[in-house]
């Protein structure tokens, strides 16, 4: 993690890669006080954590939340770079909490950054969150004394709480990922980790600015820079299978028209496969002839948005045959955007990359179209082309084929340690003197996707091995905020200490969630889905593939009886 007492010191020209290098002690009055003592602790201030002090507060607990960004909204206050935007429609991207949303109107169904910061600043002044959460509060360390039940935890800038119960809400990305190319130092232009973007900006117009990756942070970029920049090379390693976003401008009338049916999109939304209130058809790809399915992803389409991820026949993403059928539509209807035959090779290949479908795949609103673009080079990095990043020279960057690029900016749109690596990076240690560090090394074990054994009163959500990942974030956040309300509630009302889930019940929670997994096609690939792509990291299934309306049903009965929990009376 590096020396979070050198935290003040750094020179702005260091490439940031840490988040305790953001650590910075505001005041030192509550809830920033030494020695602070709380019912419950809560860490992050995205969906979860923000939907869990609103809850833990009306549920009668002391609670504090410590947060590394400088006010609530999470990865939306983190990821301000060019074309920041969010890939799940509202209004069901946003909290059910009802004096929230029939206070608020949106501009748009998919909000950029700016607004859904002004969303959580909403949320603050309308729930008065911000009197309980110290910002910029970095947590170096946790651990748990089963004599007093209490969970110490300590920040990098050397303040220490305790707690009864400690809620980690960090997020599934959390831990940014910078692959160590040789020599990054060197290089004297600008340079930034997407997520850890200035707040002030970077101005691209007229530059040579290189794109390293091309995930979602990166297809935003593209579409925003291509465009202004002198020149822009983008650096590829696979295809982005990318859908049209289907943008478009809300009024306020609309929105307040649909504000009686709030309620029941809520609670429709926890009834679906992924969260949205649609799911996928009852027939397989097959049961349809081909001018049926045909029609079917026509539909599909025209909707735009996850409604062709999300919504077509429900084996395809089981059986290979049957999500051909969908990749061929895609690349049908995408291949006509790029005129460039050697590019159109690279971005919309004839033969699929990977199976359709199981990498998120992500919204765009004219991406093909600027790659496509005269000032645009795509450079192939895939492991098939055999090209590679060498070296950063102080003008730029050398690939293996002995070129050397020259660029004034360097945005690194590499992604994160996806879904565990914002736990396993905040010193958490167990009950049995290990870190959480090591013991996930190989691979991660939860119990529920909730609790860890070995860490007794500590929960977690929208982090491994709950519906995270292939869910709108707010529908899977309030499902596993409400079961954690409901387990400290009922740990309260019976009188334990604490409670922890058996490394048994942890043992078959892993099973299921590799069952579930190896199911479908998500195997087939290296993904978000199958523990990232940060080098050395475990190859595992990391979230529940089972559906919304599955996952509840199996959280909730082990509820109230403890059920896979060894449960120690005060």
């Amino acid at each position: 993690m590096g020396d979070p007492s050198d935290a003040q010191e750094l020179p702005e020209k260091i490439l940031k890669r840490e988040l305790y290098q953001f650590a910075r002690r505001r005041k030192t009055d509550y809830p920033y006080n030494d020695n602070l003592e709380v019912d419950v602790l809560i860490v992050g201030a995205g969906f979860g954590g923000t939907y869990l002090l609103y809850e833990m507060r009306k549920a009668g607990f002391k609670t504090v939340l410590y947060e590394a960004g400088t006010s609530f909204g999470g990865t939306w206050r983190w990821n301000v770079y060019p074309g920041a935007r969010v890939d799940s429609e509202v209004p069901i991207y946003q909290l059910g909490i009802p004096e929230v949303y029939k206070t608020w109107t949106w501009t748009t169904n998919y909000p950029d950054y700016h607004e859904l910061q002004a969303y959580f600043d909403h949320v603050d002044k309308v729930c008065d969150l911000s009197k309980d959460c110290a910002f910029e509060s970095v947590v170096i360390s946790s651990e748990f004394d089963t004599n007093s039940g209490k969970w110490t935890v300590k920040t990098a800038d050397g303040r220490t709480a305790k707690c009864k119960y400690l809620i980690i809400a960090a997020g599934f990305a959390a831990k940014r990922y910078i692959p160590d190319y040789p020599s990054m130092e060197k290089f004297k232009g600008i340079m930034h980790h997407s997520s850890f973007w200035p707040t002030e900006g970077v101005n691209a117009n007229g530059k040579r600015v290189a794109i390293i990756g091309t995930g979602a942070s990166g297809v935003q970029m593209i579409q925003e820079w291509g465009p202004t920049a002198e020149h822009l090379t983008v650096f590829q390693r696979t295809p982005n299978l990318a859908l049209p976003m289907g943008k478009r401008d809300l009024t306020k009338a609309e929105q307040e028209q649909l504000y009686p049916a709030y309620d029941d999109l809520m609670r429709m939304r926890e009834c679906n496969f992924a969260g949205f209130t649609y799911d996928f058809e009852e027939r397989n790809t097959f049961e349809d002839t081909p001018e049926e399915r045909e029609a079917v992803y026509e539909r599909l389409w025209k909707k735009a948005g996850f409604a062709i991820w999300l919504g077509s026949h429900k084996d395809y993403l089981f059986d290979m045959k049957a999500n051909r059928c969908v990749y061929d539509f895609w690349q049908k209807k995408q291949a006509p955007r790029v005129k460039n035959p050697e590019k159109r090779a690279l971005l919309i290949p004839e033969e699929p990359p990977h199976a359709f479908g199981i990498k998120r795949p992500c919204l765009e609103q004219n991406y093909f179209e600027v790659l496509d673009r005269d000032n645009v080079t795509i450079v192939d990095i895939s492991e098939k082309g055999g090209n590679k990043i060498e070296e950063f020279t102080e003008t730029g960057i050398k690939t293996s084929d002995g070129k050397h690029h020259e660029f004034d900016i360097i945005a690194l749109a590499t992604g994160f340690d996806i879904t565990t690596g914002g736990m396993t990076n905040m010193g958490l240690k167990s009950i049995n003197g290990t870190t959480l560090q090591d013991e996930w090394k190989k691979a991660a074990y939860t119990y529920l996707g909730t609790t860890i054994s070995g860490y007794p009163n500590m929960f977690h959500l929208y982090g491994p091995q709950g519906p995270t990942l292939l869910a709108n974030g707010p529908t899977a956040v309030e499902v596993q905020g409400r079961w954690i309300r409901d387990a400290i509630k009922l740990i309260d009302r019976n009188g334990f200490k604490y409670v922890n889930p058996t490394q048994e019940a942890s043992q078959k929670w892993k099973t299921r969630i590799n069952e579930l997994s190896d199911m479908t096609l998500l195997p087939t690939t290296r993904s978000t889905y199958m523990g990232g792509s940060v080098p050395g990291k475990a190859f595992e299934a990391v979230n529940y593939t089972g559906g919304i309306p599955e996952y509840i049903k199996e959280i909730r009965a082990v509820l109230p009886s403890f059920k896979g929990f060894e449960t120690v009376k005060a």
